[in-house]
C-alpha cells in the first residue's frame, strides 16, 4: 500500500504533535516534510516525528510527495499558509481556530473554493462518541424540541507558568492568537452549531478573572438561534477541574454529559457518569445511565483521535467542517468578543 504524503506547516498549535505521534505507526500514511519559522521547534519536531524540516515553506509545497499538509502555525498565519497551500494544489487539514478575523476566512474560503482542493477543520468534539450519541438522541426527538444547551469547555493552562512564558507563551500574545477565547472556546462554539445550527445573535462577557497573564482568561457567551433556543459556552483557561460539560434541555427530556473536557476528564469522582437520561415519558426510570464508556486515556484522547478520523475522512473525500463552516465558529467567537467590549447584543453573521 502506498502512503499518502503529508507535510506540516507549523507546530505552534501542540494538537498537532499528537497527531503525528500517531502518523508514525499509521501504513497509510507518513510525514514526508514538515516546515516552521521557529527553527529549534521544527527541527526537533522533525526528528521527534519523522520527515525532513525545512525553514522554507515553500519546499513543503513544492514537494511532489505531499499531497496533504496539516496546518498547525499560529493562528494569526493561518490564511497566509492557507492560501499558499491551496495555490500550491495541496489538501489542507487545519488547526482551530480558523482566523482571527472574518477577512482572514473569507481568504481561506476564495483559495479553497478557486482551487478545489480539499479542505476540513480539526475539530475533536465532533469525533467524540459521547458528543455524537448526543447529537443522534436529538436529532431523533428523544428530548422533544430542545431549548436550552449549555457546554463548558475549559483549561487549566493558565495556572502553569511554563505555558505563558515557554514555547506555548504564543498562546497570550494578541497579534498571534488573540486571546484565550479566541484559542479555545472555538471548540465549543462549532460543537454548538454543529448541534443546533448557526446563531442569529450574541452576547457575551470576556476578561480576565483569575490571572492577569493573558488578554483574557473566561469568557461567557450567549447565543440565541431563530427557533428561540439558547445556547451559552463557559470558557475558562483557569478551571482546576469539574464535572458537568454538557447539559441540554428539552420538552421531553434532558441529557447530561460528564468528564467532557480536559479538566473534567482528569480526577474523576467515585462512579463516574458519562452520559445520563432523562425522560419525562418515563418518570418512574429517572435518571438513566446510557453506559457511554470514558475516553480510554482521558481528554488526550479525543484529540488524538481527530487525525485517524479524518483521514478516513480524506480517503472517501468527505469534509466534515468546511470553509464556511469555520467561518461560522469563527464569527461566533468575534461576534463575542464585540458584545463584550461593546456591552451589547451583537447580530450573527458579522458580514
Amino acid at each position: 500500500m502506498s502512503k499518502l504524503g503529508i507535510g506540516v506547516l507549523g507546530w505552534a498549535h501542540g494538537h498537532v504533535g499528537s497527531y503525528a505521534g500517531l502518523i508514525k505507526n499509521f501504513d497509510d500514511a507518513e510525514i514526508v516534510m514538515a516546515w516552521d519559522h521557529d527553527e529549534a521547534r521544527g527541527q526537533r519536531c522533525a526528528e521527534s516525528f519523522g520527515g525532513g524540516y525545512s525553514p522554507d515553506p515553500a519546499d513543503v509545497l513544492d514537494n511532489p510527495d505531499v499531497k496533504l499538509v496539516i496546518i498547525g502555525a499560529e493562528t494569526n498565519r493561518h490564511p497566509e499558509m492557507c492560501v499558499a497551500a491551496a495555490n500550491a494544489g495541496k489538501d489542507i487539514i487545519l488547526q482551530k481556530p480558523m482566523a482571527l478575523s472574518s477577512e482572514g476566512c473569507d481568504a481561506i474560503i476564495e483559495a479553497v473554493e478557486e482551487s478545489g482542493v480539499f479542505f476540513s477543520l480539526a475539530f475533536q468534539m465532533r469525533y467524540d462518541p459521547c458528543n455524537i450519541r448526543m447529537k443522534q438522541m436529538c436529532e431523533a426527538g428523544e428530548l422533544g424540541r430542545v431549548g436550552i444547551i449549555r457546554r463548558r469547555h475549559c483549561l487549566n493552562l493558565l495556572f502553569n507558568e511554563s505555558f505563558f512564558t515557554g514555547g506555548t507563551a504564543w498562546h497570550v500574545d494578541p497579534e498571534q492568537n488573540m486571546g484565550m477565547f479566541m484559542d479555545d472556546a472555538s471548540h465549543a462554539t462549532d460543537w454548538l452549531y454543529w448541534m443546533l445550527g448557526a446563531p442569529v445573535s450574541v452576547m457575551a462577557e470576556i476578561d480576565n478573572i483569575l490571572t492577569s497573564v493573558a488578554p483574557d482568561d473566561t469568557g461567557l457567551a450567549m447565543y440565541r438561534f431563530a427557533d428561540g433556543a439558547l445556547g451559552y459556552v463557559l470558557n475558562s483557561s483557569v478551571v482546576w477541574t469539574s464535572e458537568s460539560t454538557t447539559e441540554i434541555y428539552g420538552s421531553r427530556g434532558v441529557l447530561v454529559q460528564n468528564h467532557g473536557d480536559g479538566p473534567s476528564s482528569g480526577p474523576l469522582p467515585p462512579n463516574p457518569i458519562h452520559l445520563k437520561y432523562y425522560d419525562s415519558q418515563d418518570k418512574e426510570a429517572g435518571w438513566q445511565d446510557l453506559n457511554e464508556p470514558l475516553p480510554p486515556t482521558g481528554h488526550g484522547w479525543r484529540i488524538q483521535n481527530v487525525i485517524r478520523n479524518m483521514l478516513d475522512e480524506y480517503a472517501e473525500g468527505k469534509v466534515q467542517v468546511s470553509a464556511r463552516d469555520g467561518k461560522i465558529s469563527t464569527e461566533m467567537i468575534l461576534g463575542a468578543y464585540q458584545s463584550a467590549a461593546d456591552g451589547r447584543r451583537i447580530e450573527l453573521p458579522l458580514t
